[in-house]
């Protein structure tokens, strides 16, 4: 079964050291979906360089508003046009240093769809609100205040990523089984919600050694990987494994 592999590089590279490692990047010989975020100024010139058309490429964020006075945001229309074919929105990251809300997430989803980008949906919980076994109100509400007057024909274009906030960069994962119960979970509350069905991915603390421990799960559509993408080496291995068709 084919799996979505998506390589977040965050503000961790140059546009330099992006286009070097896009071009690696283009070697690699899988039968799965590979999704490249770069950082904005990187995306028109990776899209002109890649020979690749079945590597797409992502945005990292996108502007919750259209065209018009808003200093040092980015149109969705503008990363469209730049090559990207999805967006990532709602990350943890823009939650806690933008201060984003599911109001903001949403507006920005709706944005998104309507110039035709694909979203990959950010969710999850913090440490303490997963001790306090919250872990599955916390992503109803993610999920119902992002998804808000999203129509049922929208959910073609807009998958998940569940990404529990206290694994990210920590080196910490929950356990594979439980990840599996959890996409299950959501995309319940999506298909009672929209009579859908959505792709759920896994993202947080995700490198080779380990990818195969999720990868296996039928109800794990694929990975959201950090760290381990801005390494050639690392990443390329997870496409190594006869676990990823």
């Amino acid at each position: 079964m084919s799996k979505t592999i998506i390589a977040n590089w965050k503000m961790n590279l140059s546009i330099k050291e992006s286009l070097i490692l896009a071009n690696k990047i283009a070697k690699i010989k899988t039968d799965n979906e590979i999704i490249v975020c770069p950082d904005f100024l990187s995306l028109n010139l990776i899209n002109q360089k890649l020979k690749r058309k079945d590597i797409y490429l992502g945005a990292q964020d996108c502007a919750a508003y259209s065209y018009g006075s808003y200093t040092g945001e980015v149109a969705s229309q503008s990363i469209i046009e730049s090559g990207a074919k999805y967006v990532i929105i709602g990350h943890s990251e823009r939650r806690k240093y933008q201060k984003e809300d599911n109001e903001i997430i949403n507006n920005k989803i709706k944005q998104a769809l309507k110039v035709g980008l694909k979203v990959i949906l950010c969710v999850g919980e913090n440490l303490t609100e997963k001790k306090n076994k919250k872990t599955k109100s916390i992503l109803k509400t993610q999920l119902k205040g992002a998804l808000k007057d999203v129509l049922k024909k929208e959910l073609t274009n807009i998958s998940i990523a569940y990404e529990p906030i206290w694994a990210i960069g920590s080196g910490k994962t929950p356990e594979a089984e439980k990840v599996n119960e959890t996409s299950i979970y959501i995309k319940d509350l999506i298909y009672n919600d929209f009579k859908k069905k959505v792709k759920v991915f896994y993202g947080g603390s995700i490198k080779a050694s380990n990818s195969s421990e999720f990868l296996k799960y039928k109800q794990i559509d694929g990975l959201l990987i950090g760290g381990a993408s801005l390494n050639y080496q690392e990443f390329s291995k997870i496409f190594k494994k006869n676990y990823v068709r």
